[in-house]
């Protein structure tokens, strides 16, 4: 486990965008189920970075030094019924950092915000079979089902998809 891990908020994409196009290009070639299939462009990553930030969206990112070693967002729901809740979308921990508390460190600020922004249930979901399903049940979130060939891998395959939630 690192010990020097920063935990922090951006609010601008800006400064930042060259390391996060860099870590989603790496988690992308890694095999990671975010929405992306592998080769990704740099100007890709980059793409989708310029377009992330909006009201509604809250990014954290994890940094080592200067280096950006991950990230996830917290999207709010900005529906009248659901006030009450927020989604998890895109954690991600670079490949050469995994495995030392850093995805943990970034679902627990997220989670912390939610309840700060009046939230009470987050949801969110992954890739059958991936760590992230250890991760996310060994912090409180309950599988709710599963969705049959929900995503396509780089090979092709179709694969199921686990959704889960957590309510506070």
């Amino acid at each position: 486990m690192f010990s020097d891990v920063k935990i922090e908020e951006l609010k601008s994409i800006g400064e930042h965008i060259d390391k996060l196009s860099e870590l989603l290009v790496k988690v992308v070639e890694d095999g990671a189920s975010i929405g992306f299939l592998p080769p990704m462009e740099r100007s890709e990553a980059r793409k989708y970075w310029e377009t992330v930030l909006r009201p509604e969206v809250i990014l954290f990112i994890a940094r080592i030094n200067d280096e950006v070693v991950g990230s996830v967002q917290l999207h709010l729901s900005t529906k009248q019924n659901g006030s009450h809740r927020a989604e998890i979308g895109k954690l991600m921990t670079h490949p050469d950092f995994r495995c030392n508390g850093i995805g943990r460190s970034l679902m627990q600020e997220a989670e912390k915000r939610a309840k700060l922004e009046g939230r009470s249930l987050l949801i969110l979901d992954t890739r059958e079979g991936d760590p992230s399903n250890h991760l996310y049940t060994s912090i409180g979130f309950v599988e709710s089902g599963r969705i049959p060939e929900y995503a396509r891998s780089a090979s092709g395959e179709l694969h199921a998809s686990v959704f889960y939630y957590k309510s506070f």
